[in-house]
């Protein structure tokens, strides 16, 4: 039973589509939330050594190394900034206070001193940019006294604790203060002796407050609370707890933060004096599980579509493929029985269409050689009747002449007329002259027939060379009082002197034989743009309509009556026609008022 190919197309095509969704959603669910987490990481990484390499050059500059991390931002997606070697913000000058210590617990290490207690991992930006906490952030004032508690690291202190004197109201860095208090506990319950606690309180008085007014380009990042809390993580295990930090290479975490993968990127970097500071940068990949999980929920739909486009698709294959290979099927069985009758309706651009169209072509083409085969044939049979007619003719031609003689070499044998021999022997003569004409005319005729004949071209002026001929020929116009008038121009053509003149000689010569005596012979020559047009016209005769294209075959004579002894071979024309056609040129002869026009063209030098 045979298969439908619209059936094996649609089956293909359904294979396919589910294959290609398969390939998709197993691609999406396994791999391509890895290869889009490596492929961000790769390029984060790439632009952070890029963002180093502009921080060193920048020499510090806080306004350039703002700029970085903004247009780092925006390119990337993702937030970038510097930390010094405590893990504080190395360009954040808008959001702290001083406080200078008078505490009588203080050591003399830090009493009377003036401190700077960073604020942005203690207060959120949102309290001093929102309204409704303003009484509480305005306690914080110059003059206001307050209890600054710190990580002391040698004689650098880490605040991480600050409260207003005689009141509740304190803020803190949470992650410092829980890492320190977990450190206090192993403190307290270790066995070992002699170990002094990190960190220390101090009190003092305010001198001087910083608050950002949201229009700071350090107030963008202080606005991402997550980022915020990564740099307090970073600073609490980079003070606490080193062993979490590598502070050789760039190290690469990774944490989820409400089911949104994250990756923290930290490079640390040592300018000219040898001091350790670091880049740290955060990206999210939230963007590519959103995705993920939204394409999952959309399969549903997809599979619906895809469904459809199969049906589209098979009704499409019917129409444009299945269709159009039927009526090829159809129209290729006519043309194995030679019907050339039908053609295929397609004209699309595709290879169907180009197929139908060569099937077309083929058609056309098998139908022209075959009407071409058949003309030939017919050609060939009219050939054949032509040679019968040339041997016919020939043998016509060569019977009289041959007769002629027999007749008188008899007379001459018997010796009849002794007193007459010579005039048969010129009568001999004159018939051999005939005989010897036609058949160096056969000769040249079959010679411009056979196809190999090469007509060499020269320029020549026309006008001349008629009135050479005309020259030659005037006993022959003397002799039957004929009136010759040339009309000519001076113009040179391009051609075979030779041949036009034996073209010429024919015409004059074929006007001489058929004009009446006393009558006019006209030959002109009129110039055209690219050519030259050659007339001759002989007064006094006609050729009957139906004959006009036959003055050019073999031994043609317009008048069968006429008889051999008015001369010609009946093959001058016939060889003139191969002449003007070797030449390329048009040629013709046509009836006029009271005569024939022979004529044809030559092109211009």
């Amino acid at each position: 039973m045979r298969t439908s190919i619209v059936f094996k197309l649609f089956t293909l095509t359904t294979m396919l589509c589910l294959f290609i969704l398969a390939t998709i959603y197993l691609g999406q669910t396994i791999f391509f939330k890895q290869y889009y987490a490596n492929r961000k990481v790769n390029a984060i990484q790439a632009n952070i050594e890029i963002f180093k390499k502009d921080y060193l050059n920048s020499g510090g500059n806080f306004l350039t190394v703002q700029k970085l991390e903004q247009d780092f931002y925006r390119q990337n997606n993702t937030w970038i900034t510097t930390l010094d070697s405590q893990g504080n913000l190395k360009n954040a000058n808008d959001f702290y206070i001083e406080v200078k210590i008078d505490s009588p617990k203080a050591n003399n290490t830090f009493y009377g001193k003036t401190i700077s207690v960073p604020l942005y991992h203690m207060i959120n930006i949102n309290e001093v940019l929102n309204k409704t906490s303003s009484q509480t952030i305005s306690m914080l004032a110059p003059k206001a006294r307050v209890g600054v508690s710190a990580y002391k690291m040698d004689a650098v202190l880490i605040p991480y604790r600050l409260q207003i004197e005689k009141s509740n109201v304190l803020w803190i860095n949470d992650t410092i203060t829980k890492t320190l208090d977990e450190l206090t506990l192993d403190i307290k319950y270790s066995r070992k002796e002699n170990i002094e606690f990190p960190g220390i309180t101090l009190s003092g008085a305010i001198t001087k407050v910083q608050f950002p007014n949201g229009n700071e380009s350090s107030s963008f990042i202080y606005t991402n609370s997550l980022f915020m809390d990564r740099l307090k993580e970073f600073q609490a295990n980079l003070l606490l707890d080193e062993s979490k930090i590598s502070l050789d290479t760039l190290q690469i975490l990774d944490f989820t933060q409400n089911d949104v993968k994250y990756k923290i990127f930290i490079e640390p970097i040592k300018d000219q004096a040898g001091i350790t500071s670091y880049i740290f940068s955060m990206a999210s990949l939230q963007p590519v599980d959103e995705a993920v999980q939204m394409l999952k929920d959309y399969y549903l739909y997809l599979v619906a579509l895809v469904m459809l486009l199969i049906v589209l698709a098979a009704i499409y294959y019917s129409r444009k493929i299945a269709k159009p290979l039927i009526l090829m099927n159809q129209t290729t069985k006519k043309i194995a029985q030679l019907d050339f009758s039908e053609t295929i309706p397609i004209r699309s651009n595709d290879e169907i269409g180009e197929l139908s169209r060569n099937i077309n072509s083929l058609s056309l083409t098998l139908h022209s050689y075959i009407r071409k085969l058949q003309k030939d044939i017919e050609k060939e049979k009219q050939l054949e009747r032509t040679r019968k007619e040339f041997i016919s003719g020939v043998s016509h031609e060569l019977k009289t002449p041959l007769s002629v003689m027999k007749s008188c070499i008899s007379i001459l044998q018997d010796g009849v007329a002794a007193q007459k021999t010579d005039h048969y022997f010129e009568a001999m003569n004159k018939e051999v002259d005939k005989m010897n004409h036609l058949i160096v005319d056969m000769l040249e005729l079959a010679k411009f027939e056979s196809g190999t004949y090469k007509m060499e071209m020269e320029a020549f002026c026309i006008d001349k060379l008629i009135e050479e001929i005309c020259e030659k020929l005037s006993l022959e116009f003397s002799s039957k009082r004929l009136h010759v008038h040339m009309e000519l121009v001076y113009v040179e053509v391009m051609a075979n002197q030779n041949r036009i003149e034996q073209v010429i000689t024919n015409f004059l010569t074929n006007a001489i034989r058929y004009t009446p005596g006393d009558e006019h012979i006209y030959v002109t020559v009129h110039e055209e743009l690219e050519s030259v047009k050659i007339c001759i016209e002989n007064k006094g005769a006609h050729i009957l309509e139906d004959q006009l294209a036959k003055v050019w075959d073999r031994f043609y004579r317009g008048d069968s009556a006429r008889h051999r002894s008015q001369g010609g071979t009946g093959l001058g024309l016939a060889i003139s026609k191969n002449i003007l056609e070797l030449h390329g040129v048009e040629f013709g002869a046509a009836n006029t008022g009271d005569g024939v026009l022979f004529y044809f063209y030559l092109n211009k030098a």
